[in-house]
């Protein structure tokens, strides 16, 4: 299986060859551990946990590793303690577990490695060092910057000119920079603030040579894929490219970069300002499943942006509603190897979820469709195999059906009124019967009678 991916530095689509194929290797930018996770970084950790299943996939899964990053010392992390009064160890604990938490919600893997920069420190000063002494960068007042003069064709990433590249970066101009567009690679810390003894004086690492060392230390000078949001193109990824290369003698820092687009609100951009972020806790406590934002995040193409709204979840649930009816016709089972090939093929192709989804409805589409056991055992079994690539069906038909039934109701209550209903019927006090029924819909709950019996659902 030949997979194909679109390169934000060549702005095409390449077929993906491995430097190693007995060893993939994925760097995804991870949290910056100060507040709970929102949905545009959810987008981004279920498009590359999307790939990295696919790579396990057509790898094998010892073959693929995926990496990761916590960042647990950047200035706003800083900020944030210091307006909650939590100490800075506390609230970066805190919101990791959260955030682990979140992705689970979401049904994403756990990375192979989980590198947290205050572990690699060392690692950053010793690629600092490397590049004063390659005369890339210079001390100045206590920091250390980047000298972009020094690398002539710095920006081929973003493929902005320097004018506008100083105009986006949104830093201070501050009067020790050679040129406005260096960027710090160390600066001091004042007593009160989070630093490391090195040989510029006590201070801590900015964010972008964070990345770089770890990446680093996790794969060694050039690895496969590189990842995160389009909105780490600059100046995040375009500063990655490069200390790393300059620190590597103009060895590239990845083969393929990937960017997944932008989250939107009802069409908008979500900001604080306009107050349209949701966060993924925010939106599970609203009682919304995280495989029904997995559906929805999935739901456009990744380099696309996308329009996320609760009816957007509310449609994402209707549509698992489906596949779970389905897979509750055919019994639940083990997912074979084989994935229906029209799904692998359009994952295959940059990643095409929308179209991955489309087919997998119509595998439920034959499955609703087939009379005889073997049909329906194949079908369902392939749509459990395309779904679990996709990172979805994850759970047994009934649970999805039954979870979270609502009116407050539990299972055990629902199964005495579905008994006290059918000794109605069976009373012909079918006046009775109908207003169980209907009690029951007012809550939220869905009967369906069949041969079998009756049997009960959470409404779509």
């Amino acid at each position: 299986m030949q997979i194909r991916l679109h390169n934000t530095m060549t702005r095409r689509q390449e077929e993906f060859r491995p430097i190693d194929p007995r060893n993939v290797r994925m760097y995804a930018c991870g949290p910056t551990v100060y507040d709970r996770a929102h949905i545009g970084n959810a987008r981004m950790a279920v498009v590359f946990d999307t790939l990295y299943r696919l790579l396990r996939h057509v790898y094998g899964e010892s073959h693929v590793t995926y990496v990761r990053n916590i960042t647990d010392v950047e200035d706003k992390i800083i900020t944030a303690a210091a307006e909650s009064g939590e100490a800075i160890a506390d609230l970066t604990q805190r919101t990791t577990a959260a955030y682990h938490a979140d992705m689970a919600a979401l049904n994403a893997l756990a990375p192979n490695h989980e590198p947290r920069a205050t572990a690699y420190i060392g690692e950053m000063v010793a690629m600092i060092a490397t590049l004063i002494e390659r005369s890339h960068a210079y001390v100045a007042e206590g920091h250390v910057l980047f000298d972009v003069a020094s690398m002539p064709d710095y920006g081929q990433l973003s493929k902005r000119s320097l004018a506008d590249m100083i105009a986006g970066a949104r830093v201070e101009v501050a009067p020790y920079k050679k040129s406005p567009a260096d960027f710090v690679l160390w600066k001091p810390s004042t007593p009160d603030q989070p630093g490391w003894d090195s040989p510029w004086g006590r201070g801590r690492p900015g964010w972008h040579i964070e990345c770089s060392a770890m990446a680093k230390a996790a794969f060694g000078i050039t690895f496969d894929i590189h990842g995160g949001g389009i909105d780490l193109i600059f100046p995040h990824h375009e500063n990655e490219i490069a200390q790393s290369v300059c620190a590597h003698d103009g060895a590239p820092l990845a083969r393929i970069w990937m960017h997944n687009g932008f989250v939107q609100v009802n069409s908008e951009k979500m900001s604080k300002s306009l107050g349209n972020i949701f966060t993924v806790r925010e939106l599970l406590d609203e009682g919304f499943k995280g495989e029904a934002m997995r559906l929805a995040l999935l739901g456009a193409h990744y380099t696309q942006p996308l329009d996320f709204t609760r009816e957007s979840l509310r449609e994402a649930t209707s549509q698992l509603d489906r596949f779970y009816l389905a897979l509750k016709r055919a019994g639940d089972g083990p997912a074979p190897a084989i994935v229906p090939s029209e799904v692998l093929a359009a994952l295959a192709d940059d990643l095409n979820t929308p179209l991955a989804l489309s087919h997998l409805h119509e595998v439920a589409t034959r499955l609703n469709r087939a009379t005889g056991a073997a049909e329906m055992a194949k079908a369902g079994a392939e749509l459990l195999a395309g779904g679990a690539l996709l990172g979805l069906l994850q759970q047994r038909a009934l649970d999805w059906l039954q979870g979270d039934s609502g009116g407050g109701l539990e299972a055990a209550a629902i199964e005495t009124q579905i008994a006290e209903r059918l000794a109605a019927r069976k009373a012909k006090d079918f006046a009775k019967a109908d207003r169980i029924r209907d009690e029951l819909a007012a809550k939220g709950i869905v009967l369906e009678d069949g041969p079998e019996g009756t049997s009960w659902r959470r409404a779509g």
